[in-house]
């Protein structure tokens, strides 16, 4: 793999060594500075002319720092005369404005789409779009895998032969959740939960039998918690014997860690695909997967124009 060259944003350092680590390739070097009033430079320290480059980029927190910073890396590789520029965002920041849900408002993930397009990139990596149709969004290929294969083995691991029941938090996620059951032999159940204002919600009923099970609730993401934390307080109302929960993307914003510490969960399993903060790592309750072997193995099979279609399911 002469040709290829990975480099990495400040966004995730851990997750980008290990993807290296998977490749056998050195991350490339290059720097990025602040200026006095805020603005970011961006220099790319070595050759990358007729290089195909895999930039590493999750657009999480400070989510509009990572991004322009993921924009300028692109646009100093294109400009550099690197011959292809593949975007891997672990985590697409903007996802869940993906539509209008009120009148004047943006489709901000439509316009970031479009910013990423005016940089020449050629093709995004990306895990578990918090909607599909975000690929549509884009005039260059997406591949969206999908960290299901992972946490399918740990609750595997972990549980064995345990009566597992599998929990969609809420009605947008049962599709995800009816997968993840149907893989795992489990029964599945469904939160039924009125949403008072963003980032609030309350879980009121359970469709579908939980009692003396354990249950699992699948989400893409956890950002303040308190859709997963109501939902595992129902769960256990209706005689759950345990509740774990697994997501692709710990957000854990605002008072999410406060939330989990003091809910009815027994554990939440999140990947890599944004670092834990000082205080989500102390916090006994969370638990981390990474998707360092999964990403690598799309890298190296983009790179060789082999089939990443098995890495979807």
């Amino acid at each position: 793999m002469n040709g290829l060259s990975v480099f990495a944003g400040n966004s995730n350092p851990l997750l980008a060594e290990k993807i290296s680590e998977y490749l056998a390739k050195p991350l490339g070097r290059l720097k990025v500075n602040r200026f006095s009033d805020g603005e970011t430079q961006v220099e790319i320290h070595e050759n990358v002319r007729k290089q195909e480059i895999y930039v590493i980029q999750s657009t999480c927190s400070p989510v509009n720092d990572n991004l322009v910073e993921l924009l300028l890396l692109i646009d100093a590789f294109k400009r550099s005369s690197a011959s292809r520029v593949t975007a891997v965002i672990p985590y697409f920041g903007y996802a869940r404005q993906d539509k209008k849900v009120t009148p004047r408002v943006p489709i901000s993930a439509k316009l970031i789409a479009d910013l990423l397009d005016t940089t020449g990139v050629d093709r995004v990596i990306t895990m578990d779009l918090h909607a599909g149709q975000i690929q549509g969004f884009f005039n260059v290929p997406v591949d969206n895998l999908y960290a299901a294969p992972i946490i399918i083995d740990d609750i595997k691991s972990r549980f064995g032969s345990d009566e597992l029941v599998v929990v969609s938090p809420d009605a947008g996620g049962v599709e995800r959740a009816r997968a993840y059951a149907k893989r795992l032999n489990a029964g599945l159940a469904i939160v039924d939960k009125r949403r008072s204002a963003p980032n609030q919600a309350k879980a009121m009923a359970i469709i579908g039998e939980v009692e003396d099970k354990v249950a699992i609730v699948i989400d893409d993401m956890v950002d303040t918690a308190g859709t997963l934390t109501e939902a595992a307080g129902v769960i256990r109302e209706k005689g759950a014997k345990e509740v774990h929960a697994y997501c692709t993307h710990p957000v854990l914003s605002g008072p999410a860690i406060d939330r989990i510490k003091d809910s009815s969960l027994n554990s939440l399993v999140a990947t890599d695909t944004i670092p834990l903060s000082g205080e989500a790592k102390a916090c006994d309750k969370i638990k981390t997967l990474s998707i360092a072997k999964l990403v690598g193995e799309a890298i190296m099979r983009s790179y060789r124009g082999d089939s990443v279609n098995s890495l979807f399911v």
